[in-house]
């Protein structure tokens, strides 16, 4: 009455071998990739052939998600669309062209073959106060701002510096100036999901949200998710700019509040390279909107006398030239006399250690300055697996306790300056768009020194005999996870 199923001798073991057959074609077909594509180091080629060989399964699906920067098509050809309408030619002006010579001309060279901007003279900043006194500034621009406003976060929370700086924008956009505003989708979810955000709309501000993430099951066909636009930008009236680390939020930060205070740099600029910051922002809007605003690159700022040469340097996952690790090395291998690097994350490719090591062995005097306690125990642990080679090349390493460090600093020989959004990190070169300035100023320089002595003053250094006492477990953590550092 009943049909008894009666298994099939050896057909368990048949599909079992067909699996394994599937994963092996899988794995070979996948190397080959690796191997042929062009641009890769030898080390990341390296890694990802270990990973799908050692641990087929994860390695093959890893590789799938992130082992590639993929920007989807449409995106891609925009991208060129607005490039081209934003051409670079149109940015510069022969009044504020120089040509550099000395120690700062090749970071200069580097930095335009980068993003295609060439360095300006006749710029003026000031460096602002740490602490939430910092988005002031940014509030009183906004409120006598008199034609736009431009703003591009990475995070924007709406706490209470967050819920300051977008009060400021929507009574901007009530009296009739336009306000355009760009958050990150990923890192900026929470605003996007609030009240405020809603609020901010219904004001008259224009909103875009960077890379939105939409579907992810859908969008993983089509790009990967982990490219993020960590840039920070606001430009008022084609007139001030700023650039440093700071995100729009409070240094309490309560998304990761048992780090706190978040310590961050943030300068005010004025001058020509405004109008290249305002190309940068331009270029991320239009990706995401049908606005032609080329015509705001037509107005010319004012050059300052007596005012400082300085260049904007963008980048992103779809320019693979040259990455702001390419000009980091340029100002490190002119250094003469002294290197200090202020970061929150060193993660670096080889050419920077390399380039550090260097400065150090030759008797450049390096310091690097890095915060005691970080929000990812991961990238904590793969920055520890440096220090050793760091230390015997006579690099100082100062551990900043009173919070989360996250202030991007470079100081060059007393006058050349690289600040701004990008960490010492792999991610920061290659998967996510930043911005900075690069700049030429020993007024500024200074300024910025006695800024990272005072992060010093609250550091303890870190020495060759206490990394020698660490455990072998902390040996081994630090070890084993930097060996993905090539796969990030």
């Amino acid at each position: 009455m009943f049909a008894i199923a009666v298994p099939q001798p050896g057909a368990p073991h048949m599909f079992t071998l067909l699996v394994l057959i599937v994963v092996y074609v899988a794995q070979l077909v996948i190397i080959g990739r690796v191997l042929l594509r062009g641009g890769l180091q030898p080390t990341v080629r390296l890694g990802w052939v270990m990973a799908i060989g050692l641990i087929p399964l994860l390695g093959l699906l890893l590789y799938l998600l992130f082992g590639e920067i993929r920007l989807a098509r449409t995106k891609i050809n925009r991208i060129t669309q607005v490039r081209d309408m934003l051409a670079h030619g149109r940015i510069e002006h022969p009044e504020t062209h120089i040509d550099l010579t000395g120690m700062a001309a090749p970071a200069f060279a580097t930095g335009h073959a980068t993003s295609g901007f060439s360095p300006v003279i006749g710029n003026m900043a000031y460096m602002l106060p740490e602490g939430d006194v910092q988005l002031d500034d940014l509030v009183k621009a906004i409120d006598v701002a008199q034609e736009h406003v431009h703003i591009c976060f990475y995070i924007w929370l709406n706490d209470t510096a967050g819920t300051k700086v977008a009060e400021a924008v929507m009574r901007a956009a009530r009296r009739g100036v336009t306000v355009r505003v760009l958050v990150d989708d990923l890192g900026s979810r929470a605003l996007v999901k609030s009240d405020l955000w809603r609020k901010m709309g219904e004001a008259g501000v224009k909103q875009a949200r960077a890379l939105p993430l939409g579907n992810p099951f859908i969008s993983l066909l089509f790009q990967r998710l982990d490219l993020r636009n960590h840039r920070k930008v606001v430009v008022i009236d084609n007139r001030i700019t700023w650039c440093g680390s700071r995100n729009c939020a409070d240094a309490a930060f309560t998304v990761k509040a048992r780090f706190a205070p978040w310590v961050d740099i943030l300068l005010h600029f004025e001058g020509p390279v405004v109008r290249q910051m305002q190309a940068v922002f331009l270029q991320d809007w239009l990706l995401y909107s049908e606005e032609d605003l080329t015509h705001l690159l037509d107005h010319h700022q004012p050059v300052h006398d007596g005012g400082f040469a300085a260049q904007v340097i963008a980048t992103g996952p779809d320019q693979s030239r040259t990455t702001l690790s390419d000009t980091m090395c340029a100002m490190m291998y002119a250094a003469t006399r002294n290197i200090t690097v202020t970061t929150p994350y060193y993660v670096p490719d080889q050419q920077t250690q390399s380039a550090l090591c260097a400065a150090a062995i030759r008797g450049v005097a390096v310091t690097m300055i890095m915060p005691e306690r970080n929000d990812s125990k991961f990238v904590g642990a793969a920055s520890e697996s440096h220090y050793e080679e760091l230390l015997a090349a006579g690099i100082r390493i100062m551990s900043f306790k009173p919070g989360l460090l996250h202030a991007k600093i470079m100081t060059i020989d007393g006058h050349l300056v690289l600040i701004g959004s990008t960490n010492m990190d792999r991610r920061s070169f290659n998967l996510n768009y930043e911005n900075g300035i690069l700049l030429d100023s020993a007024e500024l320089t200074a300024e910025l020194d006695a800024r990272q002595a005072d992060f010093m003053a609250r550091s303890v250094e870190v020495t060759r005999d206490e990394v020698a006492r660490w455990s072998w477990f902390r040996r081994i953590r630090n070890n084993s996870l930097a060996l993905a550092e090539p796969l990030l």
